[in-house]
């Protein structure tokens, strides 16, 4: 059972800022490292594996350092987002190679174990180059297995494959977990990650946002602000009637510039909601009263980059 642990690590690169001072721990079970696309996710991952050198801080390993550590190295399985791969080699040779490298006692012996637990034996013969996204990501996780390490590392690892290959990725997962390794996986996918991960860490922008339980870190998100936009055919009465509901903390009413007049549309409203649940049952009903017709409700700030920003102004 090993522990990483990242103390203060940035990395830039340039004049960007990849990572920045990021502090967490990854213990045993599995974990979700959910962002935005561009959030630092990779970068972090590369930092934990040992392939990428902190800028400034630490990645720790049982308490050792992880970059330019052999000894780490060969406790820790990395699965890359990118394929990284030999096409003119089939998918048995490549992942004896790894286990060659990795001077096992038996090569041959774990590269069978390693195909087998992907469940890849039967396509093992053909070349990588006639594999599909999906066999090409568990061909990369079996070389990450081949030599039976205690932390393993996924980028993005459900990419590509299909309902199938999804479901039989998350049962292994979740039995790595429950052996007591350390298994971090990352996603721009809340859903994907709360179907396995016991613990959630979000980063956004390169800044560690928040982290706990999936549950804790839904509660977050279903309770933040939202706001909407309104179309209606009275905005000035509606605007009225919502500044007396309880579940709205702001109105705006938003007048029509010249090109809405010019596409026939009117102005909007931008409503500030607090408790959208009550608020989504609320307006309908204080429209029918007020002989209000809707023509749009959208919500504004449904991307993830919104969701997590909101986390990281947390």
């Amino acid at each position: 059972m090993s522990t990483l642990a990242l103390d203060q690590v940035s990395r830039w690169f340039g004049d960007v800022v990849a990572v920045n001072d990021v502090t967490m721990t990854i213990g045993p079970g599995v974990t979700g490292l959910l962002g935005p696309n561009g959030a630092g996710k990779s970068t972090l991952i590369h930092m934990m594996g040992g392939f990428l050198e902190p800028s400034a801080g630490t990645v720790l390993l049982d308490g050792e350092p992880v970059w330019r550590h052999e000894e780490a190295y060969r406790r820790i399985g990395l699965v890359p987002e990118r394929e990284g791969m030999y096409d003119g080699a089939s998918g048995w040779e490549f992942v004896l190679a790894n286990a060659r490298l990795h001077r096992l006692p038996d090569p041959e012996a774990a590269a069978r174990r390693a195909l087998d637990v992907v469940q890849m034996t039967d396509a093992q013969d053909r070349d990588v180059a006639t594999y599909s996204k999906g066999m090409k990501q568990r061909v990369k996780m079996a070389t990450a297995l081949v030599h039976d390490p205690p932390v393993l590392l996924l980028d993005e690892p459900f990419n590509g494959m299909d309902p199938r290959q999804r479901l039989q990725l998350m049962d292994l997962l979740r039995s790595m977990g429950e052996q007591g390794r350390t298994v971090l996986f990352s996603s721009h996918i809340l859903e994907e990650v709360e179907q396995i991960a016991t613990t959630i860490q979000v980063v956004v922008a390169g800044r560690h946002a928040a982290s706990g339980d999936f549950r804790e870190i839904r509660r977050l998100m279903t309770e933040r602000p939202h706001q909407y936009t309104i179309r209606s055919d009275d905005d000035r009465a509606l605007a009225s009637a919502l500044i007396a509901e309880p579940s709205a903390s702001g109105v705006e009413l938003v007048g029509a510039g010249r090109e809405e007049v010019a596409r026939g549309e009117g102005g909007s409203l931008h409503v500030q909601v607090t408790d959208f649940p009550v608020f989504v049952r609320a307006l309908p009903a204080l429209a029918a009263r007020r002989g209000i017709r809707l023509f749009q409700v959208t919500p504004a700030d449904e991307s993830l980059e919104s969701v997590f920003a909101y986390l990281v102004a947390r």
